[in-house]
């Protein structure tokens, strides 16, 4: 059976060859760092469920004292310049979209046909994690489509993916670790907390009242911690659980679904989801830094009413 595993060995050896790469690049002078750098990041996913929490504790602490050394260098990786890729572009045209096309072809085909295989009385893609385990092969079937479709060397992926990793640097980091803090602020009980304050300040007796404190939880919570991972444990274990779920019997798929929904209209207005909206700035190289977030706000303020409105009319049914 295909699992996590497979996934995360291939997320390892991609940041791995990133770290190889970025050592043998001369003209970054801070090569070692950036080597370092996504060489600690390979190894959490290639060994860090062997490492264990105080081995894998020290790793976040060293990239942690990596990064809080400055910026990570910025190498030269091999590839076609500005210009070649524009005349690439120029001569593909619309072409160009085939292999960007085919990663959400390649899910829906792995979700929807592939999960139910069984292969020797065992199931093909581990049930659970058949669309991440789809994401990963459509993510390798387009790469592979790329270099037909471009006519380029084997190492161009990785190195225009190094590329890209130098230009980002450690905000790439940044939805798996938020991810893991939203994680540990519901073990520590923090959605609890929540609720009680929630319950404390705001009547809950009704739907409109809890589905509004929800969808706004979660866009506030999102808009302070930078994630909608991070607030989805917190504001689901503190009110859609208790309230949406518990004592008005909303779907759980529904509530959820939308609540993240939600979540991510929290993302489009806050600078603390660097990965999203600083450094898109950065690589437009915009003279407003928070010209992104200013272009998302009115698309990101009705969505999140019409949010409340959808929560309300379909999860209660």
């Amino acid at each position: 059976m295909i699992g996590l595993p497979v996934v995360y060995g291939l997320a390892g050896l991609i940041y791995a060859a990133y770290a190889v790469l970025s050592v043998r690049d001369g003209a970054n002078p801070k090569r070692w760092r950036n080597g370092l750098f996504w060489g600690l990041f390979a190894l959490s996913f290639l060994a860090g469920d062997r490492l264990g929490d105080f081995g894998n504790g020290l790793l976040v602490l060293a990239l942690a004292a990596n990064a809080g050394l400055g910026k990570l260098g910025q190498g030269a990786p091999e590839g076609p310049t500005p210009a070649q890729k524009a005349e690439s572009a120029r001569l593909l045209g619309n072409k160009l979209f085939v292999p960007a096309l085919a990663i959400p072809a390649v899910v829906l085909f792995g979700t929807l046909v592939l999960k139910p295989v069984v292969v020797g009385g065992h199931p093909l893609l581990d049930p659970k994690q058949a669309t991440l385990i789809s994401l990963a092969l459509a993510a390798v079937l387009a790469t592979g489509i790329a270099l037909v479709l471009l006519r380029q060397p084997l190492m161009s992926p990785l190195q225009e993916g190094r590329r890209l990793m130098d230009t980002v640097g450690w905000a790439a980091l940044l939805p798996q670790m938020l991810a893991a803090l939203g994680a540990v602020f519901a073990l520590a009980g923090v959605g609890k907390a929540v609720g009680d304050l929630v319950t404390t300040w705001i009547p809950m007796d009704a739907k409109l009242a809890a589905v509004a404190v929800y969808c706004l939880g979660m866009a506030g919570f999102t808009i302070v911690m930078g994630n909608a991972f991070a607030a989805f444990p917190v504001m689901t274990a503190g009110v859609a659980l208790p309230f949406l779920i518990g004592k008005f019997h909303g779907d759980p798929a529904v509530i959820c679904a939308i609540g993240m929904l939600s979540g991510f209209c929290g993302t489009l207005m806050t600078p603390l989801a660097a990965n999203f909206n600083v450094v898109p700035a950065r690589l437009l190289e915009l003279k407003d830094r928070y010209g992104v977030i200013r272009a998302q706000i009115p698309t990101a303020a009705p969505m999140l009413l019409i949010n409340m409105v959808l929560m309300y009319v379909l999860a209660f049914r």
